[in-house]
């Protein structure tokens, strides 16, 4: 059977932003303890929420104005000059000092465009958040390039916890906040979910395994048949003593209504090797209630 080294306890929110102070914004639905800082880019009101992850209790910290596209959210090309919406990381930190002073003291690339935003044929690159130019004083709300632009002094305040490759950043139009307790429902749904897949794997049942993913499942090109072929292929040449799932993420995505990402640190035991890969499921909601994955990465 497959071991969980998961954190599926409740968390206490301590919220003084919400409408409810016992509410927490609702796609935040298992944080590990290695994510210490999540960002929400809240796009109606021009404001980045920061929320601190101790592992006893989720904590709103703070918001800060910040700068969006141009031409509003919702990017679909390269050039639109618009943010896009959904779950992101940040991927890098750039030293700007060689670039144009409009990008301020230093900047963070997200990784945009993911594997979901490539499957709904959404384009383009070079979405950073980034500083401003020092003398140009405080940038109007619609005014990048389809960036999130922060005041200079902001942006180094929050230099610390932008972590590459850990730290969230999801860009909604509006937060939207949920109890904890209808939190720990859909979290624990999800998790029983991915433990049914890790266990298909590890039993090598591939028709159990094959019926965790939905019929409009792609995956680098390939359709869900295709690429079940190849995963019958690989799959059953493989022995799998044991598969270890840890450092789990939840989040809810802000713009699709029941589609959710799950990030975790997969070690799989095949003839005394561990094999460990990090791994990025999203999965849906269909129309009778299931949750199914409809996209699959690594990192």
């Amino acid at each position: 059977m497959a071991r969980w080294l998961l954190s599926l306890v409740l968390l206490a929110p301590v919220f003084a932003g919400a409408e409810d102070d016992t509410r927490l914004p609702s796609y935040l639905l298992q944080l590990p303890d290695s994510v210490a800082t999540v960002l929400i880019a809240e796009t109606a009101s021009s404001m980045l929420y920061r929320i601190r992850h101790d592992p006893d209790r989720t904590v709103y910290l703070d918001k800060r104005y910040m700068s969006i596209g141009e031409n509003g959210v919702g990017k679909k090309r390269a050039w639109d000059r618009r943010t896009p919406l959904g779950i992101y990381f940040v991927s890098e930190q750039l030293d700007t000092s060689k670039l144009h002073e409009r990008y301020g003291p230093t900047a963070f690339p997200l990784d945009y465009p993911n594997v979901w935003d490539r499957i709904n044929d959404r384009s383009g690159d070079g979405i950073w958040i980034h500083g401003v130019d020092e003398n140009g004083g405080r940038r109007p709300p619609f005014d990048t390039d389809g960036c999130i632009a922060l005041p200079n002094d902001e942006l180094l305040a929050l230099e610390p916890e932008l972590v590459p490759v850990v730290t969230p950043v999801i860009i909604t139009r509006r937060l939207r906040w949920a109890s904890p307790a209808d939190i720990a429902i859909t979290r624990n749904e999800i998790a029983g979910a991915l433990d049914e897949w890790a266990q298909s794997i590890e039993s090598g049942d591939l028709y159990r395994y094959l019926s965790t993913y939905a019929d409009d499942f792609e995956y680098r090109g390939m359709t869900r048949d295709e690429w079940a072929r190849y995963r019958v292929e690989t799959i059953g040449a493989r022995t799998i003593d044991g598969i270890v799932l840890e450092d789990l993420l939840l989040l809810a995505d802000p713009e699709d209504d029941g589609l959710y990402l799950s990030r975790f640190r997969q070690t799989s035991v095949e003839g005394g090797r561990k094999i460990v890969t990090m791994k990025r499921l999203y999965w849906r909601r269909s129309a009778d209630g299931k949750l199914q994955i409809v996209a699959e990465d690594n990192g």
